[in-house]
């Protein structure tokens, strides 16, 4: 029985002819098609995995025009590959659309003045896939609400639905705690299994738990 590769002699990529001392394996041209498919593999992971967070994102977000992508360096992109800016709604989308581009590592969302959203930020809340004894502390002192693991995997972000006064830094031996809740943009990570998948109240008050 002849094998699919042998009798193979076109490239996978630009389906132009394979060279004629190509290895009988050979699924590509030259280098520069197999770049090619190396890279699209990669964005088709990429979609996959995004694809499958949608089903773990709040619909209260989703729901919501605050969406930009980010570059490597976490530089918030429009969803066309231009620089998008915390403070400049015209530079956010939709979800749709922000899940749709290519461009970027991923998406996030904007925290705006007048959403009644607020993100607290537990860095370096997880070792060895366990929360630490401080951040314990704080998310048993809150309402369970939807939360994320950072783009890390360290950190933790709790999403409630209320607004603060302004945002606040805790630095403090090992705690390490910011809150946001305008002109920030939150990488949306992954949802940490068994917390809610929508947004609690933020009670009057709960900062105090920080400290």
């Amino acid at each position: 029985m002849t094998s699919t590769a042998a009798c193979r002699t076109r490239c996978e990529q630009c389906s132009g002819p394979l060279p004629l001392l190509a290895r009988a394996d050979a699924r590509f041209c030259g280098a520069t098609c197999r770049k090619r498919a190396s890279r699209a593999r990669l964005a088709a992971e990429r979609r996959r995995v995004e694809a499958e967070q949608v089903a773990r994102i709040p619909a209260e977000l989703r729901s919501r025009a605050r969406w930009v992508r980010y570059s490597s360096r976490k530089v918030p992109l429009r969803v066309d590959g231009r620089f998008a800016a915390v403070n400049n709604p015209a530079t956010w989308s939709d979800f749709a659309a922000a899940a749709a581009a290519t461009c970027g590592q991923g998406f996030g969302y904007v925290l705006a003045a007048g959403d009644d959203v607020t993100v607290i930020d537990l860095d370096d809340a997880v070792e060895n896939g366990r929360v630490l004894p401080w951040a314990q502390r704080i998310v048993g002192a809150l309402p369970a609400t939807y939360t994320e693991r950072g783009r890390s995997g360290r950190g933790l972000h709790l999403w409630f639905r209320g607004r603060v006064p302004h945002g606040r830094r805790v630095r403090r031996g090992e705690v390490k705690v910011e809150v946001y809740c305008d002109r920030r943009y939150i990488i949306v990570g992954d949802r940490v299994p068994g917390t809610p998948l929508e947004l609690s109240d933020l009670p009057e008050g709960a900062l105090e738990a920080l400290v």
